[in-house]
């Protein structure tokens, strides 16, 4: 081994809420209603297998993950001891992200900073933090490869696609990495993390679900969408070679005892031979009775894609819909039929795989009668499970300096970038608070839903289950509590249209 570096996701705790970072397209703080959710690192790990196939001595840490306090972890860093340390950070992490790095800074360790956040891509940001040795932007597993065997080497840094650094009194931002094929990084690394803390699995698959890319990219132009605008910087589409894909997949089942598979891509369902040479894949392999799920559009499905898929053992698809007003998608480029979208997810629903839908409030043109409009079509189409977000543009996409050159951020503080539980913006007909209420509003509308779906008996078997989990007394608990909002505050989100 040449020489030794530590990868960092760095810990990011709000209260008693721990956040999610590396992996995430949409970093965020975690909501209760969430549970254990948690994205694997992807970037990382990619980086750090391929640090190691090329004999540089690679650790990494996930403090997310394992939930390491930041005293434990300098603790670790100290006992590692590398020559250099990368940090993954992310737009709403950020302030956090930078004051424990200047701490690992302080404590003689030099760093390279790296991520989906646009601000750090810029040379005035390593003009203004001195205690930032180096950034790669764009996907930086090859960028960082390349800069530690220059920096091993002494060679000129001119030549390292993908940097960022110093130069003497200036700083140089050289030329970007060209998108690559991906089919040339190993597996991901694995083996040194918490695998069994990661957890991504619509529909309650089985558990533990491993996770996994099968591609890399977009060719769609959603204005909102941050890795393809700032991480891909563009829209550059890659897939891995089906074998190889499928392999990873049997030896993660066969071999580490996963139950299930989720499929992570950006956009899992392009090009209809390859679907169906992966089902076929999956299926001659006799790995049909696994679970898996993947991040698709209902509007590339047709029915012999999903029939095949549901034979060779689909369990869930998680649809990005945002909005059911056509107007509305079409304002964000979205590109996407809602009249097929709906009928490949009906279809979807037929064939008894689970379906997640995701939506978004605050789009360009919203009205508090399209959030009405959304609320009612997803109580009606009744997925499996749903998720609302507020819109949230991150710099470096379309979707921010569109709403930046009308005026329309309320706030800039990235801390609150989470689209979770406050809007940053507002909207020509909404303010900030009115998204906020539409968010809270529509949650409490599909819980009342799921309420009615489980009927009686379903929801004395969630009792049962609860009690078993917490206690009795936690049990009744909550069922006073709901028993509260049913009497008292029900009416205020389910019997209302007012935001």
């Amino acid at each position: 081994m040449k020489i030794k570096v530590l990868l960092l996701n760095l810990p990011w705790q709000r209260n008693s809420s721990w956040g999610v970072r590396a992996g995430s397209r949409w970093p965020h703080i975690r909501d209760i209603n969430e549970g254990e959710y948690l994205p694997f690192p992807f970037f990382l790990a990619y980086a750090a297998s391929l640090l190691q196939k090329n004999n540089i001595n690679s650790f990494i840490i996930d403090a997310i993950a394992d939930k390491v306090e930041e005293n434990k972890l300098f603790e670790k860093i100290k006992s590692i001891n590398p020559e250099h340390i990368i940090i993954e950070t992310s737009v709403p992490s950020f302030h956090n992200d930078l004051r424990i790095t200047k701490i690992i800074s302080e404590m003689g360790f030099s760093i390279i900073l790296c991520g989906p956040n646009f601000e750090i891509y810029k040379p005035e940001f390593l003009k203004k933090h001195e205690f930032i040795n180096y950034v790669l932007y764009g996907e930086y597993e090859c960028s960082l490869l390349e800069l530690l065997n220059f920096l091993e080497k002494g060679k000129n840094l001119s030549n390292v696609k993908g940097l960022i650094y110093r130069d003497r009194e200036s700083v140089v931002k050289n030329l970007k990495r060209e998108p690559f094929d991906i089919n040339i990084l190993p597996w991901p690394h694995r083996e040194t993390l918490p695998m069994n803390k990661y957890l991504d699995a619509p529909g309650e698959m089985l558990t533990p679900c491993a996770q996994i890319i099968a591609s890399r990219g977009c060719p769609f132009k959603c204005q909102f969408c941050l890795w393809p605008q700032v991480v891909y910087q563009g829209n550059h589409y890659r897939a891995r070679e089906i074998k190889d894909v499928v392999d990873e997949m049997e030896y993660l089942v066969k071999e580490k005892g996963f139950k299930s598979v989720y499929f992570d891509d950006d956009t899992f369902n392009i090009g209809k031979k390859r679907m169906l040479d992966f089902c076929g894949e999956i299926k001659n392999r006799g790995l049909n009775k696994i679970q898996w799920a993947i991040m698709a559009r209902p509007d590339l499905m047709d029915e012999e894609i999903l029939t095949a898929m549901k034979e060779s053992g689909l369990w869930a698809i998680k649809y990005g819909v945002e909005s059911s007003d056509q107007g509305l998608v079409d304002n964000i480029e979205k590109g996407m039929n809602l009249q097929k979208a709906k009928k490949m997810i009906q279809f979807t629903k037929m064939l008894g795989i689970k379906t997640h839908l995701t939506f978004t409030f605050g789009i360009p043109g919203e009205t508090k009668q399209t959030i009405q409009k959304t609320i009612d079509f997803v109580r009606k189409i009744d997925p499996f499970s749903v998720q609302f977000s507020i819109m949230t543009p991150f710099p470096g996409t379309k979707s921010y300096d569109i709403f930046d050159e009308k005026g329309l951020f309320v706030i800039k503080d990235f801390s609150a970038y989470d689209g979770h539980f406050k809007s940053v913006i507002s909207t020509v007909n909404l303010t900030a608070t009115d998204l906020e209420n539409a968010k809270i509003k529509a949650g409490r509308i599909w819980l009342d839903h799921l309420r009615k779906r489980r009927g009686f008996f379903g929801n004395l078997r969630r009792f049962q289950e609860y009690m078993s989990m917490y206690s009795l007394s936690s049990a009744f608990r909550k069922t006073l509590s709901y028993l509260k909002y049913v009497v008292i505050e029900r009416k205020k989100y389910v019997d209302t249209e007012d935001i």
